[in-house]
């Protein structure tokens, strides 16, 4: 409430003369909450970063990026780095995942735009401009899954067999993960983060983004860990990113099979990490809500591994630590 409190008085001495009231919008997996910040005659949106926690650097840097690509993304009006304060247009109130909800039938329109803005992106892509998604970054993240999600979510000890097919699976996807063309990537471009507006989509949520693999988004945006679809229906629009990414000169894998193949193998990856970040989110800061959607990500991971002969250790694995609490408690996953 006091952070409240500052941002509103804050906002007060950027609009001395104009009325306004604050609500929240919603408040996503970091420290970062945000508010509408209503008019008579308009809106804008406040974005609070707490300084101790956020840096707002990376945001401003990215949100230049890709509105010069062409991006819809937020314009900052007015900011206060000091106090972790920012003014953004207004975006709407209307994600991808709300409307996918209310109307299924609007789905390939709004992918079709979704993979429109990501080529753009992409597009845009310069080295040393974002983080590197290298070596060290990608296994930090694989690491949230023993680390959260097996010893502190599911409260299990790894034997020193299940500790070394852990490394070794790893160490196959990396092999993959690295051998991919990289490009600007977002890290978390899904139903969540994509707003229905015009130009659609508005894409918010990207301060994270890093100079990666050329399939992660694509993995973010189809295998979402928060609505599904249809295997054949998310593979008709595997193709179709693929064939305009080809059009416009990204460095995709000529061979769409191989193509396909490394979006599964990236996707391994992301459902590994994401597991470990929603027991962690759990765990350490009491948002309970995520774990209603690990079953779908459980479901992601286990159908990706079982289509690759060097990722079977996983299912096993997995097939064990399921054994181990069927024992234990006498659930499953």
């Amino acid at each position: 409430m006091e952070r409240q409190q500052l941002l509103e008085s804050w906002i007060k001495t950027q609009f001395p003369d104009k009325p306004f009231t604050l609500a929240p919008v919603s408040a996503d997996a970091s420290f970062r909450r945000y508010f509408r910040v209503s008019f008579d005659d308009s809106t804008l949106v406040a974005m609070d970063a707490p300084p101790m926690q956020e840096d707002c650097v990376p945001f401003v840097h990215v949100a230049g990026l890709f509105g010069a690509a062409g991006v819809h993304v937020p314009t900052i009006v007015v900011q206060n780095a000091e106090q972790g304060f920012m003014l953004l247009s207004d975006l709407g109130s209307t994600t991808y995942l709300q409307a996918l909800e209310a109307n299924a039938d609007d789905a390939d329109r709004l992918y079709h735009e979704a993979t429109d803005a990501l080529v753009k992106i992409q597009l845009a892509s310069r080295a040393e401009v974002l983080p590197n998604y290298n070596e060290a970054f990608l296994l930090r993240e694989l690491n949230l899954f023993p680390d959260w999600y097996i010893a502190k979510h599911l409260k299990i000890t790894l034997s020193d067999d299940q500790k070394a097919v852990i490394d070794s699976v790893f160490a196959e996807i990396l092999k993959n993960n690295l051998a991919q063309p990289n490009v600007f990537v977002h890290r978390d471009y899904h139903s969540r983060n994509l707003m229905v507006i015009a130009p659609n989509p508005g894409v918010i949520d990207f301060q994270d983004a890093v100079y990666g693999p050329i399939t992660y988004d694509l993995v973010s945006l189809f295998k979402d860990a928060y609505i599904h679809w249809d295997e054949e229906r998310v593979l008709d629009w595997v193709i179709r990113y693929w064939e305009k990414a080809r059009k416009a000169g990204l460095p995709v894998n000529p061979d769409f099979p191989e193509f396909y193949c490394d979006f599964e193998w990236m996707g391994v990856q992301r459902h590994l990490k994401v597991l470990g970040i929603f027991a962690r989110l759990y765990h350490r800061d009491g948002k309970e809500a995520y774990l209603n959607d690990m079953p779908l990500v459980i479901d992601y991971l286990r159908k990706a591994c079982k289509r690759y002969r060097p990722l079977h250790p996983m299912i096993i694995l997995l097939d064990e630590l399921e054994g181990k609490l069927d024992e234990d408690v006498g659930y499953g996953f």
